[in-house]
This record gives C-alpha cells, sequence and structure tokens, in this order.
C-alpha cells in the first residue's frame, strides 16, 4: 500500500559532453563519470570527471580529473576498484585502460588490450573478477589485476552441471492422449523461435547478488538460420552451470536480481520468431537459476505506441536496459522513444507488479545510462548526454488524514494510470485489489504516473500531481457505513496546469480551508511552494531557502517546510520562518497540536524523533520503521515486530526538564501488542477502532489495538453515550467493568441513563455477570449490584426478573436466600413467570446449592419447586423430606441444619428443641467441637456446668492443661482441676485446691513428693526444694534438691535454720565437689573443641588466600549439577557460584528425602559452608562457657569455706576458669580481627578493599562477633 514519492533531486551539469558511464567511490563519496567527444583529429577524447556528494540539496562542481584519447568510441565498462583505487575504463575496441586516483598526475595507463574487441563486461559485486564477452564469442573470466582465469567459447551444446536427469516419467510419450491416439505424442508442434526486432545483437553479463554465479545473455551464432537468445549461468570460476530454454522473441536486456531468485529479461510476441500471443504485447518475464521460467507481467504498452506510425522503430519503443535497486525492491526498466527516453520503476506485492514512477528525459530527450547506488536503496543516478541526475526517492502512504466522525480511512495506491482506493472504515480489500479504481487519462504534456498524492484532511478529496506541474482534484464521495453499493463514486473537480518556468514539481497537500500547496523545484536550485485555490485561478508562491525540502502538514492547517538537514520553517504567504528542527531529515513526519505544537518525524535510519518549538529534539525509538497518530496515541511498529501506542499527552513532558535542567528518560512501559514479522502500518481509523497492517508479501491484516479502543470507549462514556461503550467492549472483548471504573461516580449518578440507553436483558445479565467476576471488592459488587437492582425493580419486575436475579447471584458470596425470596415474591403476584424465573436460576448457579439454600430457609414448597426443575432424582429427596416433616420444628431445623452443615444454627435449633435433647447435644457438641458456641448458648442453664465439665475435659486431652484447670475450677470440679494444676506443674494453685478441699495428710505428702519430683527433672530445684520443706517436711530432700540445682546458699541456709548440721558432711560437702568436677569436665570439652575448630578454620583461611579458585570451587564440575534446567550458553562462574544452591535460572524440584540429606551435610568438611559453620559453633560456645562462668561464680565462694580439700579445688577450678577464659578471648579475637588501615577515610585503598572482600564473601560479615572478654566480676578476692 506504500507509493514511491520523489524525495530529492540533484542535477549536475556538463555542457559540451555527452556522458556514457558513472562509478562510485563509496569510501570517499565521490561520483565519477566519463564522456566521450570527438576532436579535431577523429580521435575520441575520454573525459572522466568527479563529483564530491554533500547531502541529498548540495554537491561540489565537477572538476575534469584526466583525459585521454583513443581511435573508436564505445566505453562498454567503467568501474572503480575500491582496493586499488583505480579507475577501470574498458573500450569496445578492446583497450583496458586503468586511471590510478592515488597519483597526484592520474594519468590513464593501457593495462591491456583484447584484440577482437570487447562485447560485454561486468564486475562481480565484491569487485575481484571480471567478465568479458570478446569479439570472437568468448567468455574470458580475469581477476582484478586482469590475470585470465578462463577463456572458454561461449557457444556449446552442453547445458551445464545442473543438467537435469529425465528417466521419462511424466513426459508426452507416456501420457494418455484419449481420441487423439499415440500419434499426439509423436508430432508435437514446432514453433520458429527468434529474437525481437529491437534486439540490439550485443550480449548482456549480470553477477548474482553474493557474486556466486553470473548469467550471460547471447544470440545464438549467426551461421543460424533464426537467432534467438539463450541465457547461460558461470559459477564464479566461469564453470557453466544451466541453459535457459529457447524462448520466442526473448530480448537482449537482461539483469540479475540482487537477492538471487530471478533473472529477468523482456519478451515480445505476435511475430515470426516472437512469442504466441497478440501482435504488440510485450512482457518482462522472469527465469530462475536452472534456466526455467518463473512468471512474467506485461508492460502497459498502450501509451508507449506512437500514433499513425510515426516512428522508424516497429512499436515505437523498445525497453534499453533492465536495472535493479541494491535491495532487490525496485525494478528500473529503461525505455527508447523516439519522442523522448522514460525511466520507469516498478514494484511487487501480493504477485501484482505496479508501475509506482515514471520519469521523462530532459530537454534532451534521450539516457546515456542509469545506474542505482550500490549501497542507498532508493537512489538512483541517470545520465543524459550533458547532464547528472541523481534522485533519492521515499516510501509513503497516501491516507487520508480526515478526523471522527467523518474519517474513512482512505488509502490511495498510484500504479500507472490508475490509483487504487480503499476506504478501510467499511472494508479491508486485500491488494492487488480495491474497493475503487479511479483511471487518469494520460495527457500529452505529462506522464501517466502522477509523481504524488494527497487527500484533504476536511473530507475525502484526492489531489493528484506530476511533475511537469499538472494537478488534479477529485471528489471521492467516500460512504462512511458499511451495506451494499459503491464504497467511492469519484467526480472530478479541478484540472489544472501551473505552468511555472522550469519548476518540477514532487509534492501535493491539501489543507482544511480548500487550499492546496505544492512543492517543486526551480532551475536556480530552490524550492518554491505555490498554492492555489480550486475556485481562484491565480496562486501564491513561496521561495525556500535551500532545495530538496518537504512540506510538512500540522493537523490539516499549518503548513511547514522541512530542509534536506531536518529544519522545519513555517510557510508564510511570501518567506518562511524557523520554529525547530530534527538532527536529520525525515521524510515521513507529522505534526499535531496537544498542549503545545509538537513533531514527529521518522528518519530512513528507523529513528523516531519528537520535537516542538523552543524544545531539543528527542528519539522516542531507535528501530521504527513505521508510525501514525490517531485517538490520542502514536502507533508505531518496529524492527522487533510490535506494535507500540504512545499517548500523545505523554509526548510534552519528555521534551521538558526537570529542576536540575535533565529531561527525564523515555519510559519502557507504554502499551505493545505483538505483529507479524516486518509488519507495517498503513492506516489508522479512529472511528472503528482499527490499525491496519501491511506484511512484508502485501497482504493486510485489520487489528483493533486495546489502547484504541479504550480511548475511544472514554470518549463515548465521558459523552454519556453507554451504549456504544457497552457495544464496543462486548465486541472487543474488553472488561466491562471499564465503564464503571472510567467515572463511578458519574456512572453512579447516571445509572438511570445507562439502563435507558441499554435495555436488553440479555446485555444487562452479560453487564452483572462480568462485574461479578471482576476484581472489584465483594463490597464495591454488592452496592453497584444493589443500585441496577434497585432501578430495574422501580422500571419493571416482570420484564427483569432475570436481570434481578443476576444482581442478587453475582454478589461475593451469593445472595441465594434473596434470590429465591424473589421467587417466593413472584409465585404470589405472577405465577406465570415461576417456572422461567426458577430455570434461569438455576442456569446461574449449581442446582444443588439452591436446593440446599431453598432447604435451609425451611420452606418445603420452595424446595420441591427447585428440586422438580432441577431435574432432582425424587427418590433422593423425597423420603428424606418426609421424615423432617415429621419431626418437631426445632428438632427438624436441627436436622436440617446438621444436613446443610451449619454447625452453629443447628446448635441453637437443639437447644430450643428442649432439655430432652441435651444429651444429644453434647454428643453433637463433642463431634463438631462446638464448645465456645455451646458455652454461649447454655449460659444461665442448668445444664451449663455440664458443658463446662465436657469443655474441661476436652482440653485436658489436648494437654492444655492451664487452661482446663481455670474452666474445671469455674465448674466447681475441683478434682479434676487439681489434677490439672498437677500436670501443668502449677504447684501454688494445686496446693491451695488441696488446702480448700482438705485432702488427707498422707494424699498431701504423695502429692509433693510426685511435683517436686517433677519440678526437679525441670531444672526448677529451688521449686522442688520448698515444696519437699512445706508440704512433705523433708529436710534431707529439700536440700539435695538445692545443691542439684548448684544453690549451696539456700541449702546451709536450710541446714542451719532447722538444725541439722549433719547434713552439711552428708550431703553439701560431697555435692560440692561432684558440682566441681562437672564443671571441670565441661571445660574440658570446650577446650577440646575450640582448638580442634580453629586448627580447622586456620587450614580454611590458607587456603582461601593461596588458592582461592580451588577455595571458592570455580574450577569444579561439580558445580554444574541440575544441569537439566541450564542453556548451551555458558555462563561465568563468580565467587558467589559455591554459595548457590543450583546454578540455573529456575530451581530444580527436589523431594523433601533429598532437602534433608541436603540439611544433613551442611557444615561437613569440605563443603561450601563449612567456615560459616564453624563460627557460629564458636559463637554458641562462648554462651556456654558463660553460663559456667556462672556456675563457677555460685560455687567458688562455698568452696573456699568448706574444707581445705575445698580450698584447694577451688583454687584449682578457678584457675581452670581463668586460662580457659584467656584462651576462648584470644581465639575469638584472632578470628574476628579486622586489619587496621592508614590513610583518610573513604579511600581508594579503603574502597577495593571491600570490593574484594564482598568477592570473597567473607565469612565473619555473616557471623556476628560473640561477645568474649576476659572479666574480674566473677573471680576470689586473693586472700
Amino acid at each position: 500500500m506504500r507509493n514511491l514519492c520523489l524525495a530529492a533531486e540533484l542535477k549536475t551539469e556538463l555542457p559540451g559532453t555527452t556522458l556514457s558511464r558513472t562509478a562510485f567511490d563509496l569510501d570517499e563519496n565521490v561520483l565519477y563519470a566519463v564522456s566521450e567527444r570527438q576532436n579535431s583529429d577523429e580521435q575520441v577524447e575520454v573525459e572522466i570527471w568527479k563529483i564530491v556528494q554533500g547531502d541529498s540539496s548540495t554537491a561540489d562542481r565537477p572538476t575534469l580529473l584526466t583525459m585521454f584519447s583513443t581511435h573508436s568510441s564505445g566505453v562498454v565498462s567503467f568501474h572503480f576498484l575500491p582496493d586499488s583505487r583505480q579507475l577501470a575504463i574498458l573500450m569496445r575496441a578492446g583497450d583496458i585502460t586503468i586511471v590510478n586516483l592515488d597519483d597526484e598526475d592520474s594519468v590513464p595507463q593501457v593495462e591491456g588490450t583484447i584484440d577482437s574487441g570487447i562485447l560485454a563486461a561486468s564486475w562481480s559485486p565484491d569487485d575481484s573478477l571480471l567478465a568479458i564477452v570478446t569479439g570472437e564469442q568468448k567468455l574470458t573470466l580475469m581477476t582484478s589485476t586482469f590475470d585470465v582465469l578462463s577463456d572458454t567459447p561461449l557457444f556449446t551444446t552442453d547445458f551445464g552441471q545442473d543438467a537435469p536427469i529425465n528417466v521419462g516419467w511424466g513426459s508426452k510419450q507416456t501420457q494418455f492422449h484419449g481420441s487423439l491416439g499415440k500419434a499426439a505424442a509423436q508430432a508435437p508442434t514446432v514453433r520458429a523461435v527468434g529474437s525481437s526486432p529491437d534486439d540490439d545483437m550485443l550480449p548482456r553479463i549480470s553477477w548474482r547478488g553474493d557474486g556466486a554465479f553470473f548469467v550471460v545473455s547471447s544470440l545464438s551464432p549467426a551461421s543460424e538460420s533464426m537467432r534467438y537468445r539463450t541465457l547461460r549461468v558461470y559459477d564464479r570460476q566461469a564453470v557453466l552451470q544451466s541453459t535457459s530454454e529457447a524462448v520466442p522473441g526473448l530480448e537482449h536486456a537482461m539483469v540479475w536480481r540482487p537477492s538471487g531468485n530471478l533473472i529477468v529479461g523482456t519478451q515480445r510476441f505476435g511475430f515470426e520468431g516472437g512469442g504466441a500471443g497478440k501482435e504488440g504485447r510485450h512482457d518482462v518475464v522472469f527465469f530462475e537459476r536452472n534456466g526455467l521460467r518463473h512468471g512474467e507481467f506485461g508492460l502497459r504498452v498502450g501509451d508507449l505506441s506512437n500514433k499513425a506510425g510515426q516512428t522508424s522503430r516497429r512499436w515505437g519503443y523498445k525497453v534499453k536496459e533492465l536495472s535493479w535497486s541494491s535491495d532487490s525492491n525496485i525494478l528500473g526498466l529503461w525505455i527508447e522513444r523516439d519522442e523522448g527516453d522514460i525511466f520507469q520503476l516498478w514494484t511487487t506485492g501480493n504477485y501484482h507488479w505496479y508501475l509506482k514512477h515514471e520519469m521523462s528525459a530532459p530537454s534532451s530527450g534521450w539516457f546515456t545510462s542509469i545506474r542505482w547506488h550500490p549501497e542507498k536503496a532508493l537512489h538512483v543516478i541517470l545520465t543524459t548526454s550533458s547532464t547528472i541526475i541523481q534522485r533519492t526517492y521515499g516510501w509513503e502512504t497516501h491516507v487520508s488524514p480526515t478526523q471522527p466522525p467523518i474519517d474513512s480511512g482512505t488509502v490511495a495506491v498510484l500504479d500507472g494510470s490508475k490509483v487504487l482506493l480503499t476506504p478501510f472504515r467499511i472494508q479491508n480489500v486485500p491488494p492487488p485489489m480495491s474497493s475503487c479504481e479511479l483511471v487518469v487519462p494520460a495527457g500529452a504534456h505529462y506522464t501517466r504516473t502522477p509523481i504524488h498524492a494527497s487527500l484533504s484532511p476536511l473530507a475525502d478529496t484526492l489531489a493528484l500531481l506530476w511533475e511537469t506541474g499538472h494537478l488534479e482534484l477529485w471528489d471521492l464521495h467516500t460512504r462512511l457505513v458499511p451495506g451494499p453499493g459503491k464504497a467511492m463514486d469519484p467526480s472530478q473537480v479541478l484540472s489544472r496546469s501551473l505552468g511555472t518556468d522550469g519548476a518540477c514539481y514532487r509534492q501535493v497537500l491539501v489543507s482544511q480551508s480548500g487550499a492546496i500547496h505544492l512543492l517543486g523545484s526551480t532551475a536556480n536550485g530552490h524550492d518554491v511552494v505555490t498554492t492555489v485555490c480550486k475556485d481562484d485561478v491565480s496562486s501564491q508562491t513561496a521561495e525556500m531557502p535551500s532545495q530538496n525540502g518537504r512540506l510538512v502538514m500540522v493537523d490539516g492547517a499549518l503548513v511547514v517546510w522541512q530542509t534536506s538537514a531536518g529544519q522545519l520553517f513555517e510557510v508564510h504567504a511570501s518567506s518562511v520562518t524557523e520554529i525547530c528542527s530534527f538532527p536529520e531529515f525525515c521524510l515521513q513526519a507529522q505534526g499535531v497540536h496537544m498542549e503545545s505544537l509538537l513533531f514527529l518525524g521518522l528518519s530512513s535510519a528507523g529513528k523516531l524523533f519528537i520535537t516542538a518549538p523552543s524544545r531539543p529534539c528527542r528519539v522516542m525509538a531507535s528501530n521504527a520503521t513505521s508510525f501514525t497518530v490517531a485517538s490520542g496515541f502514536v502507533a508505531l511498529t518496529t524492527s522487533n515486530h510490535e506494535a507500540i501506542f504512545v499517548p500523545l499527552a505523554s509526548l510534552h513532558a519528555l521534551l521538558v526538564p526537570d529542576d536540575n535542567g535533565e529531561l527525564v528518560s523515555i519510559p519502557t512501559d507504554w502499551d505493545k501488542r505483538r505483529v507479524e514479522r516486518g509488519s507495517r502500518i498503513v492506516a489508522a481509523v479512529s472511528s472503528a477502532m482499527s490499525l491496519v497492517l501491511q506484511m512484508p508479501r502485501g497482504n493486510l491484516e485489520t487489528v483493533h489495538p486495546r489502547p484504541l479502543v479504550t480511548e475511544v470507549v472514554r470518549h463515548d462514556l465521558d459523552s454519556r453515550e453507554y451504549r456504544k461503550a457497552f457495544l464496543s467492549c462486548r465486541k472487543h472483548r474488553i472488561d466491562l467493568q471499564m465503564l464503571v471504573e472510567h467515572d463511578p461516580e458519574a456512572f453512579f449518578k447516571n445509572l438511570h441513563l445507562f439502563v435507558d440507553q441499554v435495555h436488553e436483558v440479555d446485555h444487562i445479565n452479560l453487564f452483572l455477570t462480568n462485574i461479578g467476576q471482576g476484581s472489584q471488592t465483594p463490597e464495591n459488587i454488592a452496592k453497584l449490584c444493589d443500585a441496577i437492582r434497585v432501578e430495574l425493580e422501580q422500571r419493571d419486575l416482570t420484564k427483569y426478573v432475570n436481570s434481578i436475579l443476576t444482581a442478587y447471584m453475582v454478589k461475593s458470596p451469593p445472595d441465594f436466600e434473596a434470590g429465591l425470596a424473589l421467587l417466593l415474591r413472584l409465585r404470589e403476584s405472577d405465577p406465570h413467570l415461576v417456572e422461567d424465573a426458577v430455570k434461569y436460576i438455576i442456569f446461574l448457579v449449581d442446582a444443588e446449592r439452591l436446593f440446599n439454600t431453598a432447604l435451609g430457609m425451611y420452606d418445603f414448597s420452595l424446595v420441591l419447586m427447585i428440586a422438580q426443575h432441577a431435574q432432582k432424582d425424587p427418590r433422593e429427596y423425597l423420603p428424606f423430606l418426609r421424615e423432617l416433616r415429621s419431626l418437631d420444628k426445632f428438632y427438624q431445623r436441627f436436622r436440617i441444619d446438621d444436613h446443610l452443615k451449619r454447625h452453629d444454627t443447628a446448635l441453637k435449633n437443639i437447644h430450643l428443641a428442649g432439655p430432652n435433647h441435651f444429651d444429644e447435644a453434647v454428643a453433637y457438641i463433642e463431634q463438631h467441637r462446638l464448645y465456645g458456641q455451646a458455652i454461649t448458648i447454655w449460659k444461665d442453664t442448668d445444664q451449663y456446668n455440664n458443658i463446662l465439665d465436657v469443655y474441661g475435659d476436652w482440653l485436658f486431652e489436648r494437654r492444655d492443661f492451664r487452661q482446663a484447670a481455670l474452666v474445671f475450677t469455674k465448674a466447681g470440679i475441683l478434682n479434676k482441676a487439681m489434677a490439672a494444676h498437677e500436670k501443668c506443674l502449677e504447684w501454688q494453685e494445686l496446693f491451695d485446691l488441696v488446702a480448700r478441699t482438705e485432702v488427707p495428710e498422707e494424699d498431701v505428702v504423695d502429692i509433693a513428693y510426685r511435683v517436686a519430683e517433677d519440678l526437679g527433672s525441670k531444672k526448677r530445684h529451688s521449686e522442688a526444694a520448698r515444696v519437699l520443706l512445706d508440704y512433705a517436711k523433708d529436710v534431707r530432700e529439700a536440700v539435695i534438691a538445692l545443691v542439684q540445682g548448684n544453690c549451696f546458699s539456700e541449702a546451709r541456709r536450710i541446714t542451719t535454720l532447722t538444725g541439722s548440721q549433719q547434713l552439711m558432711e552428708d550431703v553439701i560437702y560431697p555435692g560440692a565437689l561432684e558440682s566441681r568436677a562437672q564443671i571441670s569436665e565441661d571445660i574440658g570439652e570446650m577446650r577440646e573443641q575450640l582448638r580442634k575448630q580453629l586448627a580447622r578454620l586456620r587450614d580454611l583461611r590458607v587456603k582461601k588466600a593461596e588458592e582461592p579458585d580451588s577455595f571458592y570451587e570455580m574450577d569444579e564440575d561439580r558445580n554444574l549439577h541440575n544441569v537439566d534446567a541450564m542453556t548451551d550458553v555458558s555462563m561465568p562462574v563468580t565467587a558467589f557460584t559455591r554459595y548457590t544452591v543450583a546454578h540455573s535460572s529456575s530451581s530444580s524440584k527436589r523431594t523433601s528425602r533429598s532437602k534433608r540429606k541436603l540439611e544433613r551435610k551442611v557444615g561437613r568438611k569440605g563443603t561450601a559452608d563449612e567456615e560459616e559453620y564453624l563460627l557460629k559453633s564458636i559463637t554458641k560456645l562462648v554462651g556456654r562457657f558463660h553460663a559456667t562462668q556462672g556456675d563457677g561464680r555460685q560455687l567458688l565462694p562455698h568452696l573456699a569455706q568448706f574444707t581445705s580439700e575445698h580450698v584447694a579445688e577451688g583454687v584449682a577450678l578457678q584457675a581452670e576458669l581463668v586460662e580457659f577464659e584467656r584462651e576462648l578471648v584470644e581465639t575469638v579475637d584472632e578470628i574476628w580481627k579486622k586489619d587496621e588501615k592508614e590513610g583518610v577515610e573513604d579511600s581508594w585503598a579503603q574502597r577495593m578493599e571491600e570490593k574484594e572482600r564482598r568477592r570473597l564473601v567473607d565469612a565473619t560479615e555473616r557471623v556476628a562477633r560473640p561477645g568474649a572478654k576476659v572479666s574480674e566480676e566473677w573471680r576470689l578476692p586473693d586472700c
């Protein structure tokens, strides 16, 4: 759907010369041209000109580089060799002349001569090989230094190395011929094969784009009665690969498409030796590399042939040469005519060939050469006898800029004298078809293909412009609604020629006011903007500062001219004013008015720029392929095969610096969607919420992007067009919650309008269902459903009964009882509606849930109605209902609630059923653990204590003895309360109850011994001693308990208090020595552990310092465990690798057993976390030693006061503690040592140290240093 437009044209005049060829130096950006002229000595002077290229609007004046003389004219090849920086000129007489550009004098030198002459020559794309057809009909292959690699005859009967193998299958001789018989297979029709009368008899050579093969087109030997052309394909060694089939009427023009899939030629029909067809038929034909035909398309010869035989040619024209653009997208045809040459540009899409452009030769009438730029795909160089014409084209989509509600999305496609029109608002017609085909008759004063087209932003008015300044205006009368009949009915409203002297026009724009703006270039090298009106014969012209610019329309009103460097000027009646600029020229540019004037431009490199007056230019995307503006969005496609939608309202903020003078970064969270590879935007139709994309192969796809749809829906909601918004959301699968969430306050306020417009029951049901399934809170859903339900009930309960039921059912949770209550109301007022309503509510929700809800309402008639319409089996529910009917009211409800698992309600009903059912109630309480509810229900009743008793037993079984004791105490069941207190070792409360219940003395003693034993097992020795002393009256056992708990002071006090001094020798003295021995044993164990772990830590740190890679296991393959989730791409191993569980992005699934095995390995020798494990273990050891120190602090004073043996043991114990304390402190200091660094804070050395420390993952940073230090508080004084 794109058209070629002329972006720039540059003419270089060389008067008095006859130009014949051009060549490019891409490194220096220089164009070389060669000209020939005959001097007075009848010799041919060959001149080589140098033109330094600038931008699209400037180039240096040509300078004569060098010249030389020769005896015969005819430059066959003129080529620049980049490696040697030489120009190679091959003459038809056979001379091969070299011009060395690195030499200051640039003296031409004849490198060699082919005596028989040169008929054709062509260089390979990599400039390493030269293929020549000599006058002896030989094919010669040379290197870039002109060394001959091959020299073979051109004519041969051999097909080539790719000759097909024929085993007879499928041949004509083996086929069935019906009534014609076998004779038909033996009498094939023989047709003469000859060449075209227009054939220039010369061979042609063309290389494939990758340089692997080249093709030679040549006539058969002159000895044959009828000569014809044959294509022969050779490889880089000049070995014949294949030969084409004999094609009658095949002409001399031939070229190989750079992409390599087609070889192109031309074929004539309707004469002896020509193709079988109507006379005058002329085709462009395609061949494959194997020589077989592969399609064709016909030239449009109707306007090429001269009238009344006013020509020396048989058909009035001939195809001189064919050429391809470097990207293989454009096929150029050079056509010779008596009245002047033309150059046609053809493109293809969907297997159709479009004539996109037609250029006539200047006043001289003939071209002398045509060459495409080897890198710039849309840049072509044409020469006449004295002029070099450089033209740069671009791709542009001619789409209607009309705005809603009259936007039609019309796209115009130029195809020769036809304009193919399609309004995408109402139909998508795949190309090459169209909704309307507008045929523009060709005139004698202009070519048949317009140079540019434009559509008006006010209505579908099409403006067509030709290079000569001829202008036509057509009113398309586009239909905007789908339906039968013509989509368009064009009528011409204007046809005029401006006739500006020497101006060449290339662009037309139509503004909202009806003014038509034409852009052209004059002979003095400046652009001119001419403004005309269809009702006024006068025109206004404004001259621009330079040439090769482009017009940009802003919202159909403001006309802006863009220079070839990207500067933007506002065009006035006779002057221009610069407003802003792009960094480079953007052929596709558009201006929009939002908060301010904004300009968007897409460069040839794929950069999408945004700029504004007095603002910097920003790059929105660097990989854009197309863009358009619609529905408040900039829609663009990228080379990543995505469509991005940028809100226009957010663009202005990208150009405004913040308080620090910095621009905000380009967002990356814009709405995106994937599109097919290579998709480009054709048109965006706001009213249809559609975006039309074209794929590389030419087919179209209409999509409805969510941003465009939601923008239109928002506009409809703001306009209170709820029906349009609802239908749009429904059609494009937009969440209907948007109708509410856009403006909740306005929606509730205008709820009556919503119901007025969306009055269909099905639509309201759909809306309510969508709301119920949405993401709103249950409270908001209930509020909205209730509001709609009230509105519907006020209007017509009978009509909207299904919608009202829906409003009940979509709540969260559903209000089943209210819905069923509505059915009961309808049964009273409108019995005929009940059946349908019941069926509908059963459709909405599960019938079983409705049945249970009805049953829970205790209305058996409603239950039966639901069961009957739900088609439940009567054998399933009738016996149950009969049984329920026979029960008392509250017990019946208890059974119903129990069936529905409403245990709380069931418990209340069985309580109301009377005390006769109390035992069943207790069983029900225990079964469903309804103790809390039961306590509330039976409070202040005679059965209350029984409920507490049951509850206490349940707590006791759960071993919640403390709570059980409280419950039993409250219920007055003190024996159970005492048992519970004893179990939880609450001995104070226990003996309080013992005293209150007058337990016998011997039972009290037994209880005291049991409690004391349990307290001792829990290390509560002081409390055990108190119980034994107070309630068992056993002093000895009390002292033993205190000694076991290291409470020697209390033991001595009780011994003195009770006068039991013998216990000092029997219990306290031996107990003190046992405690001292236990502490000494603990110190020995801690010392052994500390020394082993310190030695291992030292080994680990030596290994880490000497072999860090080995320490972190960087070179071990075992790190690659669980590689099932890893890719084949190598990943760099870091110092953190050994600390990870898995090396892939997603952890492998492990069984619980394997996880436990891994946990058991934690801290083992040689594992990754061994060092950290050791540090944690030492930290725990410090805490253990502190506890041991406390025991020593309590024991040492007593050892010093007892016997001499005790004193000696006390001294030894203190020495052991002091020695181990010192060793422990030194060890901690060594492990958690901090190096002292000199220098200023935050120095370079410190930063590097910090970086290295983090790299090595120091374990001491993850394990806090324990608080180990030498203390004097616990020691005995020296006395």
